[in-house]
């Protein structure tokens, strides 16, 4: 991997961790673009990297939502009582993927993460998100409605936890079912988005952490390179870094983006993107 490589797939990293349009898509074709899929070995490594690059994601958050993590910090040390219960809500959130995340991994690699489930996931997803935008999302924006952050209830943000646990399903995508989670309890589009990028921040941690571990075990059990030694240290540093600061526009981007024009664009953008996506499979030019 080149660090230009590394450059490109941290930017479509960042771009679409944030935004419900499934970043694993985008980032298989984009791998397959770059010739990053073959052989085995690249491409267990890549896959990996996709992963870990997610940091890049959190970092970002942190930047911009700072304020929001002081708050839950004071309120977990007992100084901030709207802190404390964010807090708590969103762990509430993490705690079903923590658990299914860890018992399910294995399975979902070998069962879902495959052409047809991913196709589906997509194509599944853009139909839900144009439902719900019309359904939900624009009678909310028209009659000025909706709660903020700090109304979501412990069981509103359970139920955002366990659509949460959805997003394991390859191409079905993380922000996506914890925007929809968040506008389906009451949350205003911007509140939900807010709420799903603060669930971000230990839900995409522990995925990197997890993979990190894991890619570095499974080397060294069959004695075979770990990421670093295939990939290199600096690709993975550009990695994150423009991993960064993309994710960082696009958070703001889609907050300023959900305030006027909803969630019914990403739906359609999610059908194409399953179009092309499956043209490319059928042609031979992606593969899993």
């Amino acid at each position: 991997m080149t660090l230009i490589d590394a450059a490109i797939l941290g930017l479509v990293e960042g771009i679409t961790e944030y935004l419900p349009v499934s970043s694993t898509g985008h980032l298989i074709i984009t791998a397959a673009l770059l010739g990053l899929d073959e052989p085995a070995e690249t491409k267990a490594a890549v896959d990996a990297f996709n992963i870990v690059v997610q940091g890049g994601a959190i970092l970002a958050v942190l930047g911009l939502y700072w304020p929001r993590v002081v708050q839950m910090l004071a309120g977990l040390a007992g100084k901030n009582p709207a802190g404390l219960k964010l807090a708590l809500n969103i762990i509430v959130a993490f705690l079903p993927a923590a658990v299914l995340g860890v018992l399910l991994n294995d399975w979902i690699e070998a069962k879902l993460f495959n052409p047809t489930m991913v196709l589906t996931a997509l194509a599944l997803g853009g139909v839900f998100m144009i439902v719900l935008d019309r359904v939900k999302v624009r009678p909310m924006r028209r009659e000025g409605t909706g709660k903020e952050i700090e109304d979501i209830t412990w069981r509103g943000a359970l139920a955002v936890g366990f659509l949460q646990c959805l997003a394991m399903w390859p191409g079905t995508s993380r922000s996506m079912m914890t925007i929809a989670g968040g506008v389906l309890t009451g949350l205003k589009p911007k509140a939900a988005a807010e709420f799903s990028f603060l669930l971000g921040l230990p839900t995409l941690g522990g995925a990197c952490v997890y993979s990190l571990l894991k890619n570095i075990k499974e080397s060294a059990d069959a004695g075979t390179p770990n990421m670093f030694e295939v990939l290199g240290i600096a690709p993975i540093v550009v990695g994150l870094v423009v991993a960064t600061i993309s994710a960082a526009v696009a958070v703001k981007w889609l907050v300023g983006f959900l305030n006027k024009h909803g969630l019914e664009v990403f739906g359609w953008y999610r059908i194409l993107l399953c179009v092309v996506l499956g043209g490319l499979i059928a042609t031979g030019f992606v593969s899993f």
